[in-house]
């Protein structure tokens, strides 16, 4: 139900733009999360869109990273911008569809997307 694509391989300062395109449930009737996995760390927080449209964004990203959504395309994007070797993980966006409170725990999500690789290097 949730598609995530967009990554890819850059290098340091590069933008990436990602998107989860969902079927079977509305965006904007959700929080809509974005996790990330790197290598050997555990899954975390990177952002949030909140079903009223508020965001939450993860302290390393903020003022880099943008998280929005098309209610026309049912479709949440990640706008990553000035991007470092440390932002380089598996992308995750994920549907919390009981709206809970608790938006930066994993666990509150109930669909996943497949995910997708970012690798930031020089």
């Amino acid at each position: 139900q949730l598609q995530a694509s967009g990554g890819g391989i850059v290098r340091p300062g590069d933008s990436l733009r990602l998107s989860c395109a969902a079927s079977g449930l509305t965006l904007n009737r959700n929080n809509m999360g974005w996790f990330r996995q790197a290598p050997g760390k555990e899954r975390e927080i990177v952002a949030v869109i909140r079903w009223s449209g508020s965001t939450y964004y993860e302290d390393a990203v903020k003022g880099r990273f943008t998280a929005s959504r098309s209610t026309a395309e049912n479709t949440m994007y990640l706008q990553m911008n000035n991007l470092k070797p440390e932002d380089t993980a598996v992308y995750y966006c994920a549907a919390d569809t009981d709206r809970s409170v608790s938006i930066t725990n994993s666990r509150s999500y109930d669909y996943w997307g497949q995910g997708t690789e970012v690798t930031v290097s020089s």
